[in-house]
């Protein structure tokens, strides 16, 4: 059961009605998290810049999604697992990587050390080494992709952390 109440532009007030407004204008309908977001115009805000800002990330999206998976596995927002499971998916994914990705590995090594340093970003971030960075680009990624996983997972721990605070799981709209 949720514990906050999802918002329309209609019943949103300043800065939040604006931008609930423009979504379903751009849209034609917004999903529970980010109507429940409303609430807060500088949570909901700082959501949507974060969210575009990384769809212009460098980081292989079916990386990202393998992250996403992993953090949210952690995080423990079954809202945010469903909808990342079902992205990795939809991108080729397939189900032995998914459940690596779960469990925070992969079997291809260059992934798993960056979904390890994921994990380590949202963990512990003191812990991270510069021998991790080097055997990151030993792997390929570049500077900007590393520096990637850091929105990557902040994105993640900002929605799951939403969902799990105002009560949505699945069943509902999952627009982690």
């Amino acid at each position: 059961m949720p514990r906050l109440t999802s918002l329309t532009p209609e019943t949103a007030v300043g800065a939040s009605r604006d931008l609930l407004a423009d979504l379903v204008a751009r849209h034609g309908q917004i999903g529970d998290m980010v109507s429940t977001m409303a609430h807060s115009p500088a949570v909901l805000g700082g959501y949507l810049q974060l969210s575009r800002a990384m769809g212009r990330a460098k980081l292989d999206r079916r990386i990202s999604e393998r992250i996403s998976v992993a953090v949210q596995a952690q995080q423990g927002c079954g809202l945010c697992l469903e909808a990342h499971i079902a992205a990795a998916r939809a991108l080729g994914v397939d189900e032995d990587e998914i459940e690596r990705a779960r469990a925070g590995t992969s079997a291809d090594p260059a992934i798993a050390a960056i979904v390890a340093l994921a994990l380590q970003i949202h963990r512990e971030p003191t812990s991270i080494t510069d021998d991790q960075v080097t055997a990151l680009r030993a792997h390929g990624y570049s500077d900007r992709a590393i520096a990637d996983v850091v929105g990557v997972v902040a994105l993640n721990v900002l929605t799951g952390a939403f969902n799990l605070l105002a009560g949505l799981t699945p069943g509902g709209d999952a627009d982690a």
